[in-house]
C-alpha cells in the first residue's frame, strides 16, 4: 500500500527548506550507502549546524499529521535528510536497507517517505519511480507532497534532465511490522472513522474490540 499526502509541509515550511537547501554543505550521497554505485546524488551534511533545522521542520510536518499517523503508525521515525539531484543525478533501483544506525539504536525501516520541496516544474525527470507487481508506477509530487511506501519494494529515482530535485527523505518502524497486518488495521480504523457513527452503537462496539485486539496481537510497543 501507498498514501499520498498532498498538503504534508505547509507553504512556510517548504520555503524555509528550500532556504536551507541553499545554505546548508551537501556531500556525495553516497556516504550512507557507498556500496551502491547506482547512486548519484548529494545529501546534506550532518555536520553542518543548519542541518539540525531542516531535520525539526519535516519531523514536525510528519508528527503532526493525522494521515500519515493513520497509515504508518509510526514507533519511531529516522531524523528527515535533505537530498538533492542535479542534471544526470539518480538513484538506481534500490530496496531500503532493513535496518538503519541511529545514534546508538538500531531502526528498521517498515516504510519509506519522500517529502517532495521542489518545484516539480522546476526539474524534468527526478521521479519516484515504485515497482509494484508487473508495472512501475512514477511519483513527482506537488511541493509539500508526499509519498509513503513499503521499504522492502525495488524503487529508484530516474535521472534528472534538467533543474534541481530537492526532497527529504526518512524511513519509519511502524508498531505493526507486518505489512499484511497493518493494511488490515488501517482498513478497519477507516471503516470505524468513515461509517462509525451510522453503525448500531452494539455493532460499533464489536467493531472497536476487533480493531484493539488486533492492535494489542500485532504491535511491537
Amino acid at each position: 500500500m501507498f498514501l499520498k499526502i498532498g498538503n504534508l509541509l505547509s507553504d512556510a515550511d517548504v520555503g524555509r527548506l528550500r532556504a536551507l537547501a541553499d545554505e546548508l554543505h551537501f556531500v556525495d550521497g553516497r556516504v550512507s550507502n557507498p556500496a551502491n554505485l547506482t547512486k548519484q546524488n548529494l545529501q546534506a551534511d550532518a555536520g553542518d549546524p543548519k542541518y539540525a533545522e531542516s531535520v525539526q521542520i519535516v519531523t514536525a510536518a510528519l508528527s503532526r499529521s493525522r494521515e500519515f499517523a493513520d497509515f504508518a503508525m509510526p514507533r519511531r521515525v529516522a531524523p528527515p535528510l535533505l537530498c538533492r539531484y542535479e542534471p544526470g543525478m539518480k538513484y538506481g533501483a534500490h530496496a531500503d536497507s532493513a535496518l538503519l544506525q541511529i545514534g546508538n539504536a538500531r531502526l528498521r525501516s517498515d516504510l519509506s517517505c519522500t517529502v517532495f520541496i521542489g518545484d516539480p516544474a522546476s526539474y524534468e525527470g527526478g521521479e519516484l519511480a515504485i515497482v509494484a507487481g508487473n508495472q512501475t508506477i512514477a511519483f513527482k509530487c506537488k511541493a509539500g507532497g508526499a509519498i509513503v511506501y513499503p521499504s522492502t519494494t525495488m524503487h529508484e529515482v530516474v535521472p534528472v534532465r534538467s533543474g534541481r530535485r530537492l526532497v527529504s527523505i526518512t524511513f519509519i518502524e511502524s508498531l505493526i511490522a507486518d505489512a499484511h497486518q497493518r493494511a488490515q488495521v488501517y482498513e478497519l480504523n477507516e471503516l470505524a472513522a468513515l461509517e462509525g457513527n451510522t453503525m448500531k452503537w452494539e455493532n460499533r462496539v464489536r467493531l472497536d474490540v476487533v480493531r484493539q485486539n488486533l492492535m494489542r496481537m500485532w504491535s511491537a510497543t
